[in-house]
């Protein structure tokens, strides 16, 4: 089993899953199952941290699941919100009728995936050199541990403006409903995959896609350090960068080097994270 999570896991999430949710939206099935599919892979993520961990201090709670929680919860709606407004979008947008809707479905998911990829990577680098920006990415940044749930943990201010980046060439050029909810599901798997405790290892595919094993390094508190691994789905962008990092399979990394090292005191409970951004001014250091 633990030899199936730790070479099995990561292609069962991106192809298998991700699969699943594209027959299931291109066959108008209720989004009710597509929830179900989201919920089972939050839940198979869960059971593989546990079966084969990272780190097993990740998987201990540092008084942090209820929070986020709430990020989960408040930025999922706020998915939803964006969602529903659009058809309404797309009917304002001047190059709507650009999309290459005659394309078959999933290739037009991995289209959209790949442009929504390049505005977010854009939109994370320049919130770790912005100031204004960093105050509000910081909140992702003060986790004490590396797991699955951390990749939604994100102020809903900078959540908007990323997606904001990586969404609006879609939306001037017409992108569908249905092809923009099978890309905001494979966003919330990445996410998981991205930020997952589960020792999972893909080879050489780890030049390509941007997994835990290269997110790690991003993380890393020390002043400047956790500048690097930008990218959501891959790691493309940030050779064109020149940021990306990876040191080696052995190094190992444990809770004391994640964070904010400037701020060790910042705070860990939802309310504080909203209201943190709009206290004082934040430099973009770790």
């Amino acid at each position: 089993m633990k030899l199936l999570i730790r070479y099995g896991l990561f292609p069962f999430m991106l192809l298998a899953v991700n699969g699943g949710a594209l027959l299931l939206i291109a066959r108008d099935t209720p989004k009710l199952w597509l929830l179900a599919l989201l919920v089972a892979a939050i839940a198979l993520m869960f059971v593989a941290e546990r079966i084969q961990p990272y780190n097993s201090d990740f998987n201990r709670s540092h008084n942090d699941l209820g929070r986020d929680f709430c990020h989960f919860i408040v930025n999922k709606a706020g998915e939803q919100v964006t969602l529903l407004l659009l058809p309404l979008l797309v009917t304002l947008a001047p190059f709507s009728s650009a999309w290459p809707d005659n394309w078959p479905f999933a290739l037009q998911v991995i289209a959209a995936v790949i442009v929504l990829d390049l505005g977010i990577t854009l939109a994370h680098y320049w919130s770790h050199h912005v100031p204004l920006l960093w105050r509000f990415h910081a909140v992702h940044h003060s986790v004490k541990r590396f797991y699955g749930f951390n990749g939604l943990m994100k102020h809903p201010l900078h959540q908007a403006f990323e997606t904001s980046v990586g969404a609006l060439p879609l939306i001037l050029i017409g992108i569908p409903v249905d092809v923009a909810v099978a890309m905001t599901f494979c966003v919330a798997i990445q996410l998981l995959l991205q930020h997952s405790n589960a020792d999972m290892r893909i080879g050489a595919l780890k030049y390509i896609f941007a997994t835990n094993e290269i997110h790690r390094f991003h993380h890393r508190k020390e002043k400047g350090i956790g500048d690097v691994n930008f990218g959501l789905f891959l790691v493309i962008w940030d050779y064109l960068l020149g940021t990306f990092c990876y040191e080696s399979r052995d190094r190992a990394f444990i809770s004391g080097e994640i964070g904010i090292g400037s701020e060790p005191d910042y705070p860990q409970d939802y309310l504080g994270q909203l209201i943190r951004p709009f206290q004082a001014k934040r430099g973009n250091t770790f």
